[in-house]
């Protein structure tokens, strides 16, 4: 928490022909992803079915795991777009709580189907600048609750370590196949009874 995220995406001066290679590459990337799985997915690999010099794909993405990081930043960022204006419960217009509720099922959905990319990508799931987007959504929510003398900050800070903490990094492949889609509604049904809990007065 309060480190900086590195950010794989457009920047703002970013020449038209390097924007159109970064989509290019993503786009590539997925299919790859799509067909072969992560492990196959590989730097040459990419170059060659993108028909693009190494040297371009290196300098976009400076090493293996650099790809998925590139890869979870284009996704968060859509997710991002959901949370910040898609339809409620998970957008605005409903009541704080069930944005919270809608808030985690939808962030614990997002990490089981991109756990095999941040592993790749050898770190946590994160979004934002300096603090993870999870962390200022759900202080933001907790705000506007009624929930007596109790320290919101903190609150959050602890809201999010079940969101984004490692815990679904590193449940096994077998979990996320063998049990999946059960294994993302228990999840998704604990998180549902924590916030209830937490915010009943």
């Amino acid at each position: 928490m309060g480190q900086p995220v590195v950010s794989w995406g457009a920047s703002p001066d970013e020449r038209a022909d390097a924007a159109r290679n970064r989509r290019h590459l993503l786009a590539t990337a997925r299919e790859m992803l799509a067909e072969q799985g992560p492990d196959k997915l590989t730097m040459d690999g990419l170059a060659e079915r993108a028909c693009l010099g190494k040297g371009t794909v290196f300098r976009r993405f400076g090493t293996r795991a650099g790809i998925f990081a590139a890869l979870l930043d284009d996704d968060e960022r859509a997710f991002q777009q959901e949370v910040l204006a898609g339809p409620p419960p998970l957008g605005p217009g409903a009541q704080p709580l069930d944005r919270l509720i809608a808030y985690g099922r939808a962030r614990i959905g997002f990490l089981i189907t991109h756990c095999e990319i941040a592993r790749a990508a050898l770190a946590p799931i994160r979004a934002g600048s300096q603090t993870p987007m999870s962390q200022m959504h759900i202080r933001m929510l907790l705000g506007q609750m009624d929930l007596g003398n109790v320290n919101r900050d903190m609150l959050a800070v602890q809201l999010t370590a079940a969101l984004d903490g490692p815990l679904l990094l590193y449940l096994s492949a077998s979990d996320l196949i063998d049990a999946a889609p059960d294994i993302a509604e228990r999840i998704a049904q604990s998180w549902q009874d924590l916030v209830q809990r937490v915010c009943r007065r």
